[in-house]
């Protein structure tokens, strides 16, 4: 559904002049969030949940609220939500494969859905029925990463209310912004996620090559033999015993007055 232009003039009526806007609690509450987005969710669940109680809070009228992901491989799923029953409005819509959050997850999908009365809406001839029928009658659904690429996860914000044309322009602004947000401080997780994994596998690659090392040494002076025939002679024992090289490494390096390894075939 598009929002007509005399809904917005009559909003935007509604704050007055231009140069008489001021910052509002909504425009606080919405600093708030960003702040805590990115200082105290460093998780995609803490950040998802911190998203659903930000809706529930601010979008009026918002009964039930959930987030959708969808899989690389097409599934969705519902990781958060403020009651068990939004939940099973999202899983009407994975049935049916029609609704406005299956929509707005995919990756091709639109920004926005929306319906002020789901029950005789004619896009979802089965889901909007059926959420009427729970007594639900308006939903909005807006997009959560909606540059997502294969193997990304992407996502919708579901907001659903049992009043009909519960869902005005504004409610739709906030929804819009609150997915805005919440793609960002994912995006931000992702990323400080991402670095810090590759930091852990250096860490570890370093170790293991420092361990490798003291290992080799042990058996050049042990032996009286070569960087590459002490290299020789730990690959060989490590295929042999099953264990992973720096493993095995580690092991004669803190252990090498207990441990020895077989001379590698030549």
């Amino acid at each position: 559904m598009s929002i007509g232009e005399d809904e917005w003039a009559r909003d935007r009526a509604a704050f007055g002049p231009d140069d008489a806007v001021a910052p509002g609690p909504l425009a606080r509450q919405l600093a708030d969030l960003t702040r805590t987005l990115l200082d105290e969710a460093p998780t995609v669940g803490g950040v998802l949940k911190l998203v659903v109680g930000a809706a529930s809070a601010l979008v009026p009228d918002a009964d039930l609220v959930s987030v959708t992901l969808r899989t690389s491989d097409g599934t969705y799923h519902t990781p958060v939500e403020t009651d068990p029953l939004a939940e099973r409005l999202d899983l009407l819509q994975y049935e049916h494969d029609e609704g406005p959050c299956v929509e707005s997850a995919r990756p091709d999908g639109p920004a926005l859905g929306w319906s002020q009365d789901v029950g005789h809406d004619p896009r979802w001839p089965s889901f909007g029925p059926g959420a009427a029928a729970y007594g639900y009658h308006s939903v909005l659904a807006t997009a959560l990463l909606p540059d997502a690429r294969p193997p990304r996860l992407s996502g919708a914000l579901n907001i659903y209310s049992g009043r009909p044309g519960a869902f005005d322009s504004r409610a739709v602004d906030i929804a819009l912004l609150l997915a805005t947000h919440a793609s960002l401080a994912l995006a931000h997780t992702e990323a400080v996620a991402s670095a810090e994994l590759e930091r852990t596998h250096l860490r570890r690659a370093v170790d293991s090559r420092d361990v490798i090392g003291q290992a080799k040494g042990i058996l050049m002076q042990r032996r009286g033999i070569s960087a590459d025939e002490a290299f020789d002679v730990l690959r060989q024992a490590s295929q042999e015993l099953n264990v992973k090289l720096a493993d095995l490494a580690r092991t004669l390096a803190t252990r090498h007055t207990e441990v020895d390894l077989p001379a590698a075939e030549s």
